[in-house]
C-alpha cells in the first residue's frame, strides 16, 4: 500500500512572527522555519503505517521553492522512503495546493493521502477538503485515530459535539488533529541517511496546473495590543466600573 503525505514549510511555532513595515507580507527574513505542526503529525501516522507492515511506500511531497526540500528531507528523516518536490516560487493559495496534490495523487495512484488539517501560518482548514471535492475521493477530516483493515480506513474525527467514527472506501484521504499521535524526533543516522534517498521536482507546468492567484493580499498588521487591566480596592468598585465604564451590566 503506498501513503501520500503532504507537508509545508512554515515559520516554526516558537518564533513571534511580525508584519512588514509597509504591511504588504509577513517578514519572514532570518526566521527559523519547519514542518508545519499538523504535517508532522501525518508523517508519523504514515511511518506508522510502515512500521506496522501495513504500508510499503511512504511519500512526502511539498509545494514551494527549493528551501522546502529541507522540510521533504526531515520527513525522509522521520522515516518517508522518497519526497517529492513541486517547484513554486511564493505562497500557493489552497485551490492551487489542492490542484497540484491531485496532479501528483494521479501520477502516483496512492491508497492512502495523509495532510495535516490546516497549517499554522495561515489556517485556512481547507487544501484536504479541497482535494477530496477534486479528486472525488472520500474524506476524514480532524482525525484523531485511524484504523485501516479489509481495503477500508476507520476515522474517529473530533466535532464539536464530541467524537464521531466514520468508514471510508480506500483510497481516501485523511487529515489529522493533534489526538492523532506525538511525532517523533529525527535521529542523526537517520537525518545522514535521508540525504541519499530519492527526490523528484516537478513543476506545476509539468503536471499541467494553472496557479495563478485569485486572491489579492490588501494589508497585513499586527492584531491590536491587549490594553493592560486595573486593580479594583472592593466588589462595589468593581460593579460600579462594569456599569458605568465597561457598559457590561446594567
Amino acid at each position: 500500500m503506498k501513503v501520500l503525505v503532504a507537508v509545508k514549510r512554515v515559520a516554526d511555532a516558537n518564533v513571534k512572527v511580525r508584519a512588514k513595515a509597509d504591511g504588504t507580507d509577513v517578514d519572514l527574513n532570518n526566521v527559523k522555519m519547519a514542518i508545519n505542526p499538523f504535517c508532522e503529525i501525518a508523517v508519523e501516522e504514515a511511518v506508522k503505517l510502515k512500521e506496522a507492515g501495513i504500508a510499503t511506500e511512504v511519500i512526502a511531497v511539498s509545494i514551494g521553492n527549493k528551501s522546502c526540500q529541507e522540510q521533504i528531507r526531515t520527513a525522509l528523516a522521520l522515516g518517508a522512503d522518497r519526497g517529492i518536490q513541486v517547484e513554486t516560487d511564493g505562497e500557493v493559495e489552497s485551490l492551487a495546493v489542492a490542484k497540484l496534490l491531485k496532479a501528483v495523487v494521479e501520477k502516483e495512484s496512492p491508497d492512502l493521502v495523509i495532510l495535516g488539517k490546516q497549517s499554522i501560518d495561515s489556517d485556512n482548514n481547507q487544501t484536504g477538503q479541497m482535494l477530496g471535492a477534486l479528486t472525488g475521493m472520500p474524506q476524514g477530516t480532524f482525525a484523531s485515530e485511524l484504523v485501516l483493515e479489509d481495503g477500508k480506513a476507520k476515522v474517529t474525527r473530533e466535532i464539536d459535539g464530541g467524537l464521531q467514527t466514520i468508514i471510508l472506501n480506500m483510497p481516501a484521504i485523511v487529515t489529522t488533529d493533534l489526538r492523532l499521535n506525538e511525532p517523533r524526533y529525527a535521529s542523526l543516522p537517520n537525518i545522514m541517511k535521508a540525504k541519499k534517498k530519492p527526490l523528484d521536482v516537478l513543476t506545476p507546468a509539468e503536471l499541467g496546473v494553472d496557479i495563478a492567484p485569485r486572491l489579492t493580499i490588501l494589508k497585513v498588521e499586527p492584531p491590536a495590543e491587549r490594553q493592560a487591566g486595573i486593580k479594583v480596592e472592593s466588589v462595589a468598585e468593581l460593579v460600579d466600573k462594569l456599569k458605568n465604564e465597561a457598559k457590561v451590566i446594567s
